[in-house]
């Protein structure tokens, strides 16, 4: 959290010593990111609604049974498609993962989870369709999932 808050600040102080520095560009820019912003918002306010249905609907209890230490390769598929519908921020996540572990959970299944989680964007596929192409965000997506399930493997082995 003093990090974002951190951000926030810097990104005040250094707009307003923008601001005095050349009034008329940083206008254009605060206009310019407005402008981004509310074309952005036709795509972010379905994401952020899907996000909040999923975070209601799948809680941490629910997930550390589906990714048990028991579920095995049944668990990392599940973890993997959950986390790859699933949206959330990384700090949630991270505690998030260290529940599903305290639960029970595997490390395979939490591994795959966590990765797909930060990797795979199901859940923002449109705002990442606006910005690129079908075929790279469709590239992206398998290459990540694919990378997910394959460090899942290796701490399976290892650990």
């Amino acid at each position: 959290m003093t990090t974002t808050v951190l951000f926030y600040t810097a990104s005040i102080l250094l707009t307003i010593l923008s601001y005095f520095k050349d009034k008329q560009k940083t206008m254009m820019a605060l206009k310019k990111a407005y402008k981004a912003f509310t074309n952005l918002l036709p795509a972010l306010i379905p994401m952020i609604l899907f996000v909040g249905i999923m975070l209601t609907l799948v809680s941490p209890d629910i997930i550390g049974k589906l990714l048990g230490d028991e579920s095995g390769l049944t668990g990392i598929i599940i973890g993997a498609v959950l986390g790859s519908i699933v949206f959330m921020p990384s700090f949630v996540a991270f505690s998030l993962g260290e529940n599903l572990l305290i639960g029970g959970a595997g490390y395979p299944q939490v591994a795959v989870f966590i990765s797909t989680l930060m990797a795979v964007g199901i859940s923002s596929l449109a705002i990442e369709l606006k910005y690129f192409n079908k075929k790279t965000t469709i590239l992206r997506n398998i290459f990540a999932l694919v990378a997910s399930l394959i460090f899942a493997g290796l701490i399976g082995v290892i650990l």
